[in-house]
């Protein structure tokens, strides 16, 4: 009867020494899981810069257009440096936003569409011992974005608002930003987990609009926040 309770303490022991390990110091995650895009978003009016490459500065007051929200695949790949503080690169395919008139704008629904690019690299505290199966943490890193596919589909738009039978083309300037995190991850057993977290990327860029049709080119921009809150729930595996 002894060594049965030895062996049940010592089974107990190595139980407990397992999950221990489950986010401790030099663990690895990759995650895979859903990414939700919320952005928060709203645009300066429209200012034509210029018409065939004269200065003109003309505000287009009322005016306006926003980004919807989007759902795409995300990654993530964790390494815990300690028991508390691991580093994170996550990234996702990047998912595509319908953009959509706002102010004297919203009579034309959607306006286009576009791609937005937004790996980032963050920095973890990770609440509680490593063996804790529920763990918060909190996290801030940087981001880089950019847009592709940047696409004005709307043609009564561009007839109406900037240059009739004109053909409209969009860029939007990358940039970095800070990202703010919060989370936490459940271990569902030592080397499975699954996980929730929101982020905040203060994010805004200038968007460039080149109209042609025949010998007339008009160039406009204007210049959006987007401010996205992003969440991730996804399932981990530790190796």
């Amino acid at each position: 009867m002894k060594s049965t309770y030895k062996m049940l303490a010592a089974g107990a022991v190595m139980a407990l020494a397992g999950t221990a390990q489950a986010q401790s110091a030099g663990s690895n995650i990759i995650s895979l899981g859903w990414f939700r895009v919320m952005p928060n978003s709203s645009a300066d009016p429209l200012t034509v810069d210029s018409i065939n490459g004269r200065p003109v500065g003309l505000v287009k007051n009322g005016t306006g257009a926003e980004i919807e929200s989007a759902d795409t695949l995300g990654i993530a790949f964790t390494h815990f440096f300690t028991d508390n503080i691991s580093g994170e690169f996550v990234a996702g395919i990047p998912p595509k936003h319908d953009v959509r008139g706002d102010g004297s704008f919203s009579q034309y629904g959607k306006l286009g569409s576009v791609r937005q690019w937004s790996p980032a690299l963050l920095v973890k505290y990770h609440f509680f011992e490593a063996k804790t199966k529920f763990r918060p943490y909190v996290g801030i890193g940087v981001n880089y974005t950019w847009f592709t596919d940047e696409t004005i589909s709307n043609q009564n738009f561009v007839n109406r608002e900037v240059l009739p039978g004109g053909k409209m083309s969009a860029s939007a300037d990358s940039s970095w930003n800070p990202v703010f995190n919060i989370g936490a991850n459940y271990a569902v057993t030592d080397n499975w987990f699954v996980g929730l977290s929101v982020s905040y990327l203060p994010l805004s860029a200038k968007a460039t609009l080149t109209t042609t049709n025949g010998p007339v080119t008009i160039v406009s921009h204007t210049k959006i926040k987007i401010d996205p809150v992003v969440t991730f729930l996804n399932v981990g595996y530790r190796f």
